[in-house]
């Protein structure tokens, strides 16, 4: 079995090409950072370290790099004889290597089972959105894109800090890791990826990952951020901090029973999970990372608006998630392009115009006084 991957990074080797790799594929990377692929295709293997409570180290070997500009024609024959397309490239960059995959699905022999193409992206459906970038460059006369692959959405899910200088190829992760593969596309033939989990219906595993890890990770890094504090496990063994977060993910928990139908103590179980894996120790990584982009994070389907709108909807206060939106509104790490851009909104804007800017609410949602009142006071002590 032969698997091309998109994304020779560090969620790329540390994550998916790991479980690729234990599942019995030939993993190739495909990635335009020069000197990675260069290193990755001198490389005969590199370790992943997963730190936590029981440590280990896996050796990933058996893989392949290609420079997916420079090596294109390379990328599209591998892609005409493999079982699956993975990504892991961000979810805007997937219009960049969606012509790729176009021009590799069309040219694979007739008789073939389709491709299994799945977008492992810090998005939510980003297989969907890979599709429509793959069909807006499909060339009909390949017959049916239908047909010649299968495209099925996943949630991810494992904590990968910026890595030590020195470590190389290597790549240390987290202990836990989560990918849910919708299976109801695969026609009852499903990749063999033993360490993932397919369901039936994905929406509530995307969304319980959104508004518990996503939304917590973020709410750790900007209440830490305001408390002085350099890495996300000091935040969190910070008393004041760490009620903070617990305060926002019990909101969001009491949104994911109702809306999803988790069961209450399983939905703890995996909130007292999720604050376990923030506090370890052993992943150095730092508020300013874990916060960076906090346009994108305030984005009205994102982490904290989201979960934020659909509680007001509900007619429910979210008091926590409110306190997290007021900590992003204030973050302003000089080094990151969108917190400086935010500054400038806020700064340029009216109360009104930067609330529905930055965050997509109609001046009519229910929670929109509620965070307008929130961005004048940023905007005041900015």
């Amino acid at each position: 079995m032969k698997a091309v991957h998109f994304g020779a990074g560090n969620i790329g080797r540390g994550f998916v090409g790991l479980l690729l790799h234990e599942a019995g594929y030939e993993v190739v990377f495909a990635d335009v950072a020069d000197a990675l692929i260069t290193q990755l295709a001198a490389a005969d293997s590199y370790q992943v370290h997963e730190v936590g409570e029981h440590p280990t180290v896996r050796t990933v070997e058996n893989f392949r790099a290609l420079n997916s500009s420079s090596q294109e024609a390379d990328v599209i024959a591998e892609i005409t004889t493999a079982d699956v397309v993975t990504t892991a490239v961000g979810p805007h960059i997937l219009k960049f290597v969606a012509p790729v995959i176009a021009k590799g699905i069309a040219a694979r022999a007739a008789g073939l089972a389709p491709l299994q193409v799945m977008a492992c992206e810090n998005a939510i459906n980003a297989t969907d959105i890979l599709k429509s970038e793959v069909a807006a460059q499909w060339d009909a006369a390949a017959g049916s894109l239908e047909d010649k692959a299968v495209f099925a959405n996943t949630a991810v899910d494992r904590i990968v800090p910026n890595q030590e200088a020195g470590q190389g190829l290597d790549v240390t992760v987290e202990n836990f890791y989560e990918w849910v593969i919708d299976r109801t596309p695969f026609a009852g033939n499903p990749p063999v990826i033993p360490g993932a989990t397919f369901v039936d219906e994905l929406e509530p595993y995307i969304e319980r990952k959104l508004f518990t890890v996503n939304t917590g990770h973020a709410a750790a890094a900007y209440f830490g951020f305001e408390a002085g504090l350099e890495k996300i496990s000091e935040a969190m063994a910070d008393q004041d901090v760490a009620a903070d977060v617990r305060a926002v993910l019990d909101e969001t928990k009491e949104l994911l029973v109702a809306k999803h139908g988790f069961n209450r103590d399983e939905q703890e179980a995996y909130v007292q999970k999720i604050l376990g894996r923030f506090s370890n120790p052993h992943l150095p990584d730092t508020v300013n990372r874990v916060g960076r982009a906090p346009l994108r994070k305030l984005s009205r389907h994102e982490r904290f608006i989201g979960p934020a709108a659909e509680l007001a909807e509900r007619g429910i206060v979210p008091e926590a998630l409110l306190g997290a939106i007021a900590a992003a509104l204030r973050f302003n790490d000089p080094a990151d392009a969108e917190a400086v851009e935010l500054g400038q909104i806020l700064a340029s804007s009216t109360a009104e115009e930067a609330t529905a800017k930055i965050t997509g609410l109609a001046p009519d949602h229910p929670l929109f006084p509620a965070v307008a009142a929130l961005v004048e006071e940023a905007r005041t002590a900015a």
